[in-house]
């Protein structure tokens, strides 16, 4: 096998449920040869994790405050230019998002540490997940260490706030962007210069993990919908609750909804599950891991993904449970936005609905539940498109052949 090089992988969170796709993009990553260091922004303690998550958790670097404060110390007396104008260029880059601002300040001390870190390592090039503040980290470890960077961006990362994004874009040496729509909102926005660096490679999985038989459409008992995500309001699961009000109001309480997921929406949808009375009907489930969402995803007749845009821009990408529903053979509705359209392809691999409206959710689902021939078909057929172009060993293959592309013209040039 050839011998790889060396690559820094940064995403914000480690371990965590909602960065699944990474963690499964690294695994494979290794899988083919590739010597990957892991560079979380957070470590985040407790909850529930994934299985496949605990080889990787003493492998994430986790460097002391100390450590931390060592490096800038160092860098300020030996390089204070770099320093301070690296600093600068943040802070102006930052300086009309609070928010953003915020957290570049806290990011910067932890990327100066990553910088001497990944030196030591011999990291030859890094990969950042997102292009907020993983992206900022790698851009400064650039500045500082100078190795080459690239960006996978999804949703929110461009989405909502571009704080100093066509900056950290410029400069890395490649973007993969997870859709097709992601390439054209960054093209509308920024100009062909960046549709130039971009290369879509869509997010994957395992179709295997998923396979099983599932529940019969129509074979008696109750119909069991089943939706998976974490608990914010671009997930849309307020429109969803409201959908299954109506459903129940018009046909009884023959159907079953369960939300698999956690976060900061848990006590007001448990509220509104009051509200509405749908309690006997609704069920917050809780989050849980891959192999527990793969065996409830066989209890289930059909899946609801009710995605909204919310006021300040923020929305899905492509959601990965989407990929994860109809590789297991369920049939799918889901919003009409973002890049969810290159997966549920209407009425051929599932059902699109408009954002923000029970009603037409409500429509989609009892067609699915009294049409089960029909929902059969498009169940087949979207199991089809995931296994051809969702696959995660055909999506990191590509994935792959970038980070070689790039590291051999990195090799010319030295």
């Amino acid at each position: 096998m050839t011998k790889f090089h060396r690559v820094a992988y940064i995403m914000s969170r480690f371990p965590g449920l909602s960065e699944t796709f990474i963690l499964r993009e690294m695994c494979e990553m290794e899988r083919l040869g590739w010597n990957l260091s892991l560079y979380p922004l957070i470590y985040q303690e407790g909850g529930v994790i994934h299985e496949e998550a605990k080889p990787w958790m003493s492998r994430a670097q986790r460097p002391s405050l100390s450590s931390i404060l060592k490096e800038n110390v160092k860098l300020i007396f030996s390089r204070p230019w770099l320093y301070f104008s690296t600093f600068l260029k943040i802070f102006l880059g930052n300086i009309s998002s609070p928010k953003f601002l915020s957290r570049a300040v806290v990011v910067f001390p932890k990327a100066v540490w990553m910088a001497r870190q990944m030196s030591e390592e011999n990291i030859e090039h890094i990969h950042s997940h997102y292009a907020t503040h993983s992206a900022l980290a790698a851009w400064v470890v650039n500045r500082i260490a100078g190795i080459p960077y690239g960006i996978t961006v999804h949703a929110h990362d461009i989405f909502v706030d571009r704080s100093m994004l066509n900056q950290k874009l410029k400069d890395a040496q490649y973007i993969v962007a997870i859709s097709n729509y992601n390439r054209k909102f960054l093209t509308d926005h920024y100009g062909e210069w960046v549709a130039e660096k971009i290369r879509v490679i869509h997010c994957g999985i395992y179709p295997d993990q998923y396979k099983g038989t599932r529940s019969q459409i129509g074979q008696g008992g109750k119909f069991e919908i089943i939706s998976i995500g974490s608990l914010r309001p671009y997930k849309g699961f307020t429109f969803l609750l409201d959908a299954c009000s109506l459903l129940k109001k018009r046909s009884g309480k023959n159907f079953r909804c369960r939300i698999i997921g956690g976060g900061e929406l848990k006590e007001p949808l448990t509220s509104k599950i009051r509200d509405l009375d749908v309690a006997d009907v609704v069920e917050l489930v809780g989050p849980k891991n891959q192999s527990e969402v793969a065996e409830l995803l066989k209890t289930a007749n059909c899946y609801v993904q009710p995605s909204i845009i919310t006021p300040n821009g923020k929305m899905e990408g492509i959601p990965v449970s989407l990929m994860e529903a109809m590789a297991a053979g369920l049939p799918v509705i889901a919003s009409s936005i973002s890049g969810i359209p290159e997966l549920v392809v209407h009425e051929e691999t599932g059902l699109l609905v408009p954002p923000e409206n029970p009603e037409a959710l409500v429509s989609a689902i009892l067609q699915m539940w009294n049409n089960s021939q029909d929902a059969f078909v498009l169940s087949e057929r979207g199991r089809r498109l995931v296994l051809n172009e969702f696959d995660i060993i055909n999506t990191v293959s590509l994935l792959s052949d970038s980070f070689e592309e790039v590291l051999s013209e990195d090799d010319l040039w030295k």
